[in-house]
């Protein structure tokens, strides 16, 4: 369980939150839309442990957070399997037990054997995704943070990564929170979706059936359009 209260804050003199609730279940998935600067990724660094708002409360009771971000962010230096093992590492886990876990994580990430050995000035951009969503995923993680890992791939990269993200969510309960400027990648990963509008406030919420067999591509460009036609959203997007 997630809870924030109130929650401020500012970079020099520009607000960037303000007096922000937010609160997020075991197993619920969320993505955070809106338009640049209005505070999603202040909001998940808070949220991560990595930034300390100015005002307001944090309970996170989430034991477990991985993180995935816009970029890779893979270390040159070390094979795939040792990238994918690093979050194992620094838990102290044994190097014979990290290698198994991280070796049956990258299969499920349709990576090869021949691909750990690899070093990621080796691997393509959909690769270097695969193994990033792997190092996120290999400690078990109660909560998946998401800071927009897809926006540089191609559509048939990322729709692949929709299906390894979608596979892992519902075989394990962990909870999502994802930032995106995509809506229609909103209404395909999401259970709810929250609006944010400078300076830092959520303005909308919007919750979608749990069920994603159910969401056929029709369905997701109507979902999309609907919530695209929303005063709120239009609003916080200035396309009023």
């Amino acid at each position: 369980m997630l809870a924030l209260h109130a929650i401020s804050h500012r970079f020099a003199l520009e607000d960037v939150l303000l007096a922000l609730d937010f609160d997020l279940r075991p197993g619920e998935s969320v993505a955070l839309v809106g338009p640049s600067g209005c505070g999603k990724s202040t909001l998940m660094h808070i949220i991560a442990g990595l930034l300390t708002p100015l005002h307001g409360t944090v309970d996170n009771r989430f034991a477990r957070i991985g993180c995935m971000f816009q970029e890779p962010r893979l270390l040159p230096w070390r094979a795939v399997l040792d990238n994918i093992a690093l979050g194992l590492h620094a838990r102290g886990v044994p190097p014979a037990q990290r290698r198994q876990q991280a070796a049956a994580l990258a299969l499920r990430m349709e990576l090869t054997p021949d691909d750990l050995d690899k070093y990621p000035h080796e691997l393509s951009g959909g690769m270097q995704s695969r193994v990033a969503l792997a190092r996120a995923l290999a400690i078990s993680p109660d909560l998946l943070l998401l800071d927009e890992p897809f926006s540089a791939l191609d559509i048939g990269l990322r729709a692949h990564m929709y299906r390894l993200v979608r596979s892992y969510l519902a075989e394990s309960g962990c909870a999502m929170l994802m930032i995106t400027h995509d809506m229609m990648e909103a209404v395909r990963l999401a259970s709810r979706i929250a609006v944010m509008a400078p300076p830092g406030r959520i303005v909308h919420q919007h919750h979608l059936p749990d069920a994603w067999q159910a969401r056929d591509e029709r369905w997701i460009h109507h979902q999309a359009g609907e919530l695209m036609q929303t005063p709120a959203v239009r609003q916080s997007f200035e396309l009023v």
